[in-house]
């Protein structure tokens, strides 16, 4: 049994949220009603009482008027019974008297003093509690008790009023002044109940149970636009709540749709990798055979022609690897850097009629790399700089294209930057410019070619920024040496 739950708490799982509101508003109105009812019925009880000495007292004085006292015995029975006690006494001015004796067989059960004036906030509350308690003991008590009650006659303390009583008409009286608090009570909490219910079902049961719907709604489908929420146009935190879920159903469904066609691209360029790299490897046998050219032009470009294919066929072998995973680990190797930035002109065919291509690398520099992956770095931050160039004027420029490749080492981690004098970045371009498909605002661009690149400089440690620059676009990537990896 251990660990088990109540069958009761396994129910209460199960109810829907309007039931849990109604039950738990009935409860807690209910709640406030017994914290209300037990007060009334203690003040109840002390107010009959003291109408009980009340009558007393009127007793006395009219048992006062008669020659030393003595009440007649008819006339005492009246009295006793108009008053509803078995005895009265009085005190006066320190004098005690027996008003109307009581009978020596009556046994006196408890003794009530109402003269309590409490001189402090604890003492009252104390008071209110043992007066409740009190009540309560009278409701339950057994029949045939006795009580005897003390009151103040007047300002002054020691003048007082005794009485005992049967303590039964006390008890029916609080038997059906409760009753009558518990039906009202219990109309009060209903009615209180209702109109609390249906408010908050209203403003907050209905609104959730709607995002609840929105939720599970869009959960079958999320790929279908149709299915995101239309926003209340509320104020409060439901309508916030609403927006928010709208907005983020959006961008799971834009982010959704985004992947199929991805998926759907990938396996479209899968295809056409197939062909290519076949194609390319057919000719990369026909460039072979330029190397038996005598021709001195063809044997300074064939070594070069040959080294671009080569790097070609390796490219359509790895073309998926960034959809599909993510990048190989470096296979690094200390290696000068000043020969691979003029490599990547001449792939580049850099420097051109209108554009210029410098690098300021010194010829000692040396820098912890994968040869191929810098290669691809280099080669996508140059390539962007000259889509760039090419897009605008040298009237708009203001002068002629120019790409500038600087390197410098800093401790153990050489810094790169690659510099155009092109138009620059556009400012809406800028928060997704490392997102593949995102980055670019070239007309017909994908954004590959950052993404890729910071995806190479990261799995060798380092990270790559576009730094801010009066004209142009200035990148710059940095790659830490292995020790500080």
């Amino acid at each position: 049994m251990t660990g088990r739950k109540p069958g009761y708490l396994k129910r209460w799982r199960y109810i829907g949220l309007p039931g849990k509101l109604l039950l738990l508003t009935g409860l807690f109105v209910m709640l406030a009603e017994v914290l209300i009812f037990l007060p009334s019925i203690s003040t109840f009880r002390v107010d009959w009482l003291n109408q009980r000495l009340t009558a007393a007292q009127l007793a006395t004085l009219a048992a006062e008027g008669y020659p030393g006292g003595d009440v007649p015995a008819g006339l005492r029975a009246e009295m006793l019974r108009t008053a509803q006690v078995k005895a009265i006494a009085s005190r006066r001015h320190g004098v005690r008297r027996l008003v109307l004796p009581v009978d020596p067989q009556v046994a006196i059960h408890s003794h009530f003093d109402l003269r309590q004036q409490p001189e402090s906030w604890w003492e009252n509350v104390k008071l209110k509690f043992e007066q409740v308690g009190d009540a309560l003991s009278a409701l339950v008590a057994p029949e045939g008790r006795v009580i005897r009650v003390l009151g103040s006659i007047g300002d002054n303390r020691d003048d007082l009023v005794e009485v005992i009583m049967p303590e039964a008409p006390l008890k029916a009286a609080l038997k059906t002044y409760a009753m009558n608090i518990l039906a009202v009570s219990a109309v009060i909490s209903l009615l209180t109940a209702a109109l609390v219910y249906f408010a908050l079902s209203r403003l907050l049961v209905r609104p959730m149970m709607r995002i609840t719907e929105a939720m599970v709604h869009f959960g079958q489908a999320p790929e279908d636009p149709a299915r995101i929420i239309v926003p209340s146009g509320r104020h409060d935190e439901i309508g916030i709540a609403e927006r928010e879920l709208a907005e983020m159903q959006k961008q799971l469904s834009g982010a959704l749709l985004q992947k199929t066609r991805l998926a759907q691209l990938g396996l479209a360029v899968s295809k056409i990798n197939h062909d290519l790299r076949g194609m390319l490897a057919n000719t990369q046998l026909l460039s072979d055979r330029l190397t038996a050219i005598p021709d001195p032009t063809v044997q300074r470009f064939a070594p070069k022609l040959i080294a671009s294919l080569d790097r070609a066929i390796s490219f359509c072998t790895d073309t998926l690897r960034f959809g599909r995973a993510e990048e190989a680990a470096p296979r690094r190797e200390l290696l000068r850097l000043k020969p691979l930035v003029a490599e990547v002109g001449d792939a580049l065919g850099l420097p051109r009629d209108d554009i210029d291509w410098k690098f300021d690398v010194d010829e000692n520099l040396r820098i912890d790399a994968d040869r191929e992956h810098l290669f691809r770095i280099l080669s996508n931050l140059a390539r962007n700089a000259v889509e760039a160039l090419a897009g605008s004027s040298e009237q708009e420029r203001g002068a002629r294209g120019e790409i500038e490749v600087r390197a410098r080492r800093e401790g153990r981690r050489v810094i790169v930057d690659v510099r155009d004098n092109g138009p620059g970045v556009p400012v809406k371009a800028r928060q997704h410019l490392f997102e593949a498909f995102t980055g670019s605002q070239r007309k017909g661009g994908t954004g590959l070619g950052l993404a890729i690149t910071a995806e190479l400089v990261g799995v060798h440690g380092g990270q790559v920024r576009l730094l801010e620059s009066e004209a142009g676009a200035v990148f710059q990537f940095e790659i830490p040496d292995r020790s500080v990896v």
